[in-house]
């Protein structure tokens, strides 16, 4: 072996020393052709604690079942209510309640109530997309609490225009309106659940039509379809057959 074989080994195998050879947070280590002791950073200390809790305990303790009841039960409430308040007025009140909707005429009745009906559908779809924020939540139930107390003072049902027209007499028409207008918005939004669904199940994952199946594409297809309900109520004739 001769004196370069020699003089690469011994470097090498200095090197490998050198570099095995840490103590803390120094090293030695060979630069420039001399043995010298560099500081190296420490591994920092572990962020996540050791915890015997599992997933399920985790997931529990994110929960808040006290404040999903209380939600629960408010929702109810606002279903319940303010229908009930409305229905009170109609037959109660019934002289009141038709000069008021006398202000509007069964169009604007009918885009009233749709509107807020479109409110509450669209607050519960950013509900479940942002699942995160209660905000979309509340505004879910207050919205609810509007529609139901139109469709109260409408007296909403499957025959409502029998039950409008024994209340309200010649005055109905707005009652139908609002009624028309709130089951517009309903409709709309089942057909669009639909489609939806036959859209998730018919296009391919690698298809260009997915987009289609997007968070933003998904609610400018429910609007269209929203839009296309109240301009079949306003211009479709439906207003002068109830």
């Amino acid at each position: 072996m001769d004196e370069t074989t020699r003089d690469a080994s011994a470097y090498a195998e200095t090197t490998r020393s050198d570099r095995s050879d840490q103590s803390g947070n120094e090293a030695r280590e060979i630069v420039g052709g001399k043995l010298e002791t560099v500081e190296v950073s420490k591994h920092p200390d572990p962020t996540i604690p050791d915890t015997e809790l599992s997933l399920a305990d985790i997931e529990r303790s994110k929960s808040h079942p006290v404040r999903w009841i209380v939600y629960i039960a408010g929702v109810l409430i606002a279903i319940v209510v303010p229908y009930w308040i409305g229905r009170m007025l109609a037959v109660n009140h019934t002289a009141w309640v038709t000069d008021h909707f006398n202000i509007l005429n069964p169009q604007g009745m009918a885009f009233v109530s749709w509107t807020v009906t479109l409110a509450a559908l669209t607050c519960l779809g950013l509900a479940v997309v942002d699942s995160t924020h209660w905000l979309w939540r509340i505004l879910f139930a207050i919205a609810l609490a509007g529609e139901q107390l139109i469709a109260g003072l409408a007296l909403l049902r499957f025959d409502f225009w029998y039950s409008t027209y024994v209340v309200y007499g010649k005055s109905c028409a707005v009652a139908n309106a609002a009624n028309l207008g709130i089951i517009s918005a309903g409709f709309a939004v089942a057909v669009f659940a639909v489609v939806w669904v036959g859209l998730l199940v018919v296009i391919k994952k690698d298809s260009p039509l997915n987009v289609l199946t997007r968070s933003w594409a998904s609610f400018i297809l429910f609007f269209a379809f929203e839009v296309c309900a109240l301009l079949i109520v306003l211009f479709g004739g439906l207003l002068g057959t109830v």
